[in-house]
C-alpha cells in the first residue's frame, strides 16, 4: 500500500472515529434526561375521581390500579351504581396515566430523533431507529414501523 492510500485511510479512520465519539458523547449528555424520564414513569400515581367524587382512583403510569377510596357515600348506593363509579373513576386515571406516558415517550423520542444513527456514520451496522420508533408506540419487530 503506497504513502497516499495510507494518509486517505488514516484520515478517514480518523473522522469516522471523531463522528462515533461524537454520537456516544452525545447519547451521554442525553442519559440524565432521559433517566429522569423513567424515573418520573417508575414512580408515577395518578389519581381521578368519578363524576360525584364519592370513588376516587389511584393508578400507576401502566395504568394499573394501585389503590381506590371510596366515600360512606358511595357505601350507600346500589352494587351496580357504586359499580359503575368505580369504573369511571379507574378509567379516568388510566386515560390521564396514558396521556402523561404518551407525553413521556414523546419527549424521548424528540430527544433520540435530534441524535444521527449509526448507519448515517457508517453505511451499515445496528440501528437507532427501533428505539425510536419503540418510544412513538409504532415499533413492529422485524418490520417497518406502523
Amino acid at each position: 500500500m503506497d504513502r497516499w492510500k495510507r494518509e486517505g485511510l488514516r484520515s478517514a479512520n480518523s473522522g469516522l472515529r471523531s463522528q462515533v465519539e461524537g454520537l456516544i458523547d452525545s447519547y451521554e449528555e442525553q442519559q440524565p434526561r432521559l433517566a429522569e424520564i423513567h424515573r418520573r414513569l417508575e414512580t408515577l400515581r395518578l389519581q381521578a375521581s368519578s363524576s360525584e367524587g364519592s370513588v376516587r382512583a389511584t393508578v400507576d403510569a401502566n395504568g394499573v390500579l394501585t389503590d381506590l377510596s371510596l366515600t360512606a357515600a358511595a357505601l350507600r348506593r346500589p352494587p351496580d351504581e357504586l359499580g359503575h363509579m368505580i369504573v369511571e373513576a379507574v378509567q379516568a386515571a388510566a386515560r390521564h396515566a396514558r396521556e402523561y406516558s404518551d407525553e413521556s415517550a414523546a419527549a424521548v423520542a424528540v430527544v433520540l430523533d435530534d441524535e444521527p444513527d449509526l448507519t448515517d456514520i457508517l453505511g451499515e451496522g445496528p440501528t437507532l431507529r427501533d428505539i425510536r420508533e419503540f418510544f412513538r408506540g409504532t415499533y413492529t419487530p422485524g418490520g417497518a414501523a406502523s
